[in-house]
């Protein structure tokens, strides 16, 4: 059945990271997609109607901007998913979300959780930034049987990411996913509202653009060979990576339109 009087709102933060795949599969389910370019011209809601879905994009900015007159957007994002949060029946979500990167993170931190730089602690004892950027598999960590954004997925997936900041879970949160460098990767609150610090709806023939666009961030986190590696990965992994994404969008749009 076709979805009737919802839309999906789509607020993208920095020109070059749009709702891409999530935006195809939703008007493929006759669902309106708005996309709000709050970089530029457009402005954040103020509020929902109800049933809307509410899609929240990644960015190079992060929580640690919140306050920089640069991106006055942040601010307003986070007021925005506090009341999405708080506003529905019993004090709990009004409308479903799915927050990607810093979307995520705008998401666990409305939810009372911290957003900080990823570290790790080296052999010799010192911390280091953890920067985690390119192909690489998530590990769901739920019994994929029993979570229904899960259905269908492999046990590891491989996904794109492309950041630097990570989060703790939000109290009441289910962990969805890991890897290796960021515990956190995926969560939901409630069976309606999703986290996911990582890209599933990139496109395969976007990653040259975010590769161009972002190249000094992508040298910092995998040096000056980085954009070729992630170049032929993209080749090699993509059209999968593009299956199995798909299926968790698929899944996650099930959950909010129930």
């Amino acid at each position: 059945m076709k979805p009737t009087n919802r839309r999906l709102v789509a607020l993208q933060n920095v020109a070059m990271e749009g709702p891409e795949r999530i935006a195809d599969l939703a008007r493929a389910r006759g669902l309106p997609v708005e996309v709000r370019q709050v970089f530029g011209p457009d402005l954040v809601p103020a509020s929902l109607a109800p049933g809307d879905l509410l899609v929240v994009m990644g960015g190079s900015m992060g929580v640690a901007d919140l306050g920089d007159p640069r991106f006055p957007f942040l601010a307003q994002e986070l007021a925005l998913l506090r009341r999405v949060l708080t506003e529905g029946p019993g004090g709990g979500p009004a409308n479903p979300v799915l927050g990607v990167c810093l979307g995520a993170q705008l998401l666990a931190h409305a939810a009372g959780a911290s957003v900080y730089p990823a570290t790790r602690r080296r052999p010799d004892g010192e911390v280091e930034r953890v920067r985690e950027v390119g192909w690489a598999p998530v590990r769901w960590t739920d019994e994929t049987a029993r979570e229904p954004a899960l259905r269908g997925l492999d046990p590891s997936t491989t996904v794109l990411h492309w950041h630097g900041d990570t989060f703790d879970l939000p109290a009441g949160a289910v962990h969805l996913a890991s890897t290796e460098r960021c515990q956190n990767q995926a969560f939901r609150i409630g069976p309606r509202c999703f986290g996911l610090q990582f890209h599933v709806e990139v496109r395969p023939e976007t990653v040259p653009r975010w590769l161009e666009e972002d190249a000094a961030f992508v040298a910092l986190a995998e040096g000056p060979q980085g954009a070729q590696k992630i170049l032929a990965d993209t080749a090699r992994v993509g059209a999968e990576a593009r299956r199995q994404g798909d299926r968790l969008i698929e899944n996650i749009l099930d959950c909010m339109l129930d």
